[in-house]
């Protein structure tokens, strides 16, 4: 049963069909999450197998019951080497739905919402060394103008790094609620949660290092993936949908076209889905937390 209070994904059914599903296929769903994905995939099995990637702990209360599923708990980004341990080389298609859950907005103690007064920590991997109060309280001053210009996409990084750095020097910054209280200066009074949002947004995607780890995955889909096989992302952030729909058009992250002596492209991949498809209207009344999704399509060459 999928817990739609854990996460509600955007395109459930519409990025599972984009799998071509053969019922004795192999697949993989690399950020497990509510399971929606994968139980929609496993209803499409007969004899296939999925393995289901997820380095959260809390998304083990969520692992389907079913034969032909294979929970890994880990980082897609070592997704060859966990496939390779179970003897799995090549698989029919792969999914990945990236950014973070519902659930670890919803949760306070987890520190990834602006919403809560709680503890700094962003992790989705609980075990993970590096937390959000770690890294801004240690960060250089250029290292968080960087995040917050390219993560966050704030105009004004450079004086809300400038802000953090001088506050600190009084003090670590330990919790949610003392972070936006040293920033309240630059937060805008129209916009606020979309200022915060992008805030708290461009520490996550740096404490879980989810850029490079988007890179690793996308590197071994080549030979992941067989021939005809299927690659679906779901990404929320126009840095991960650029290196998603530069790697599908090129087979590298800087979009640079490359071709061999008869001008075939030489990538991969070539694009299903014509652009990147967007949540309708519809669908974003019914979740607004899916507005920014943005899916693609590809299939190995």
């Amino acid at each position: 049963m999928i817990n739609q209070n854990y996460h509600q994904p955007a395109f459930p059914e519409l990025a599972v069909e984009g799998l071509n599903i053969r019922p004795d296929g192999i697949y993989v769903d690399a950020t497990v999450g509510s399971a929606t994905h994968s139980i929609h995939i496993l209803n499409k099995l007969d004899s296939g197998r999925l393995f289901g990637f997820d380095q959260d702990e809390d998304v083990i209360a969520n692992i389907p019951d079913n034969k032909l599923f294979k929970f890994v708990h880990g980082n897609f980004r070592y997704m060859s080497n966990y496939l390779g341990f179970y003897c799995v080389e090549q698989v029919d298609g792969i999914i990945a739905d990236l950014g973070i859950s519902s659930h670890h907005l919803d949760v306070p103690e987890r520190g990834f919402s602006y919403r809560f007064d709680s503890e700094l920590d962003m992790r989705m991997n609980t075990k993970a060394d590096k937390n959000a109060a770690r890294f801004i309280n240690d960060a250089s001053e250029e290292k968080l103008t960087e995040i917050f210009r390219i993560y966050g996409e704030l105009k004004d990084a450079h004086r809300l790094a400038k802000k953090i750095v001088s506050k600190r020097r009084n003090g670590s910054i330990s919790t949610t609620f003392q972070l936006i209280d040293v920033i309240s200066d630059c937060i805008p009074k129209v916009n606020e949660n979309k200022y915060l949002s992008k805030v708290f947004q461009a520490i996550r995607i740096e404490v879980n290092d989810e850029i490079e780890s988007l890179k690793e995955l996308l590197n071994q889909t080549a030979n992941l993936i067989r021939k005809c096989g299927r690659l679906v992302i779901i990404s929320y952030h126009s840095a991960e949908d650029r290196l998603v729909k530069n790697f599908i058009k090129s087979g590298n992250f800087g979009g640079t076209i490359n071709k061999d002596f008869y001008g075939n492209v030489l990538a991969p991949f070539v694009q299903i889905s014509r652009g990147a498809i967007i949540p309708s209207e519809g669908e974003i009344l019914q979740n607004s937390r899916i507005r920014s999704a943005r899916l693609r399509i590809a299939e190995r060459k």
